[in-house]
């Protein structure tokens, strides 16, 4: 099949698009609005852009408690999604009123951020402190009128609990991190579903490359 996303006719009961596009991070992020009203929510258009200096990319709908605070205060903290928290983040997307914190109403505790106002979850494996770099509107949708905003984020200190980290790396299997897929379906990323993969090497002459399928180690080439 072959559809034109600007005059879908794809005979499917939803848009297909999200379920292609997999598994993406989701970005749990806290805001707090103009005059301190802490708002937390999940998103997951959401990636890095950037490690060197790091950067965060994230598209909010218009609209959303997330992008009209993070515009008004310009910080955030994005933290990592783990399934021990998973039931927790979900409750955290009601589309409650503005005046409700979702910290309370997710029954989460909070951790204050090193950098910035917003704070942390409590228990969560890693966040990112951030500043607003940029913001982009995008087109909106021609026949709803809705849209997003892409927010590109400066990661200004990052947080790490110390049970994840092992011979000087991430343990990212005991960590457990939740992915978004498509529909309702979610994924997460552990001991049974990762594996490693070295880079080709290049041959001195760089017309040709050879594949090293031991487990990595350790080494970046």
């Amino acid at each position: 099949m072959q559809y034109d996303p600007a005059n879908p006719d794809h005979g499917l009961h939803f848009d297909p698009f999200k379920a292609l596009v997999v598994p993406r991070p989701i970005g749990w992020i806290s805001t707090l609005s103009a005059d301190g009203q802490a708002n937390l929510a999940p998103f997951s258009f959401f990636n890095a852009l950037s490690d060197k200096p790091p950067f965060l990319v994230a598209s909010l709908s218009n609209g959303n408690d997330t992008v009209t605070n993070l515009l008004a205060t310009e910080e955030c903290t994005v933290c990592v999604v783990h399934l021990e928290l998973m039931d927790k983040m979900n409750m955290s997307s009601a589309a409650v009123d503005a005046s409700v914190n979702e910290f309370e109403l997710a029954e989460l505790a909070i951790e204050k951020s090193n950098r910035v106002k917003p704070s942390r979850v409590a228990g969560c494996p890693a966040a990112f402190e951030c500043q607003l770099y940029q913001s982009i509107p995008l087109p909106l949708n021609k026949d709803t009128g809705g849209g997003f905003t892409t927010v590109i984020l400066e990661v200004v200190s990052i947080y790490v609990d110390d049970k994840y980290l092992r011979d000087g790396r991430v343990d990212t299997a005991t960590m457990q991190p939740v992915s978004r897929l498509g529909y309702m379906d979610y994924a997460v990323t552990n001991e049974s579903n990762m594996f490693c993969l070295n880079r080709p090497q290049v041959a001195d002459d760089g017309k040709n490359a050879s594949l090293d399928t031991t487990p990595w180690d350790g080494t970046y080439r």
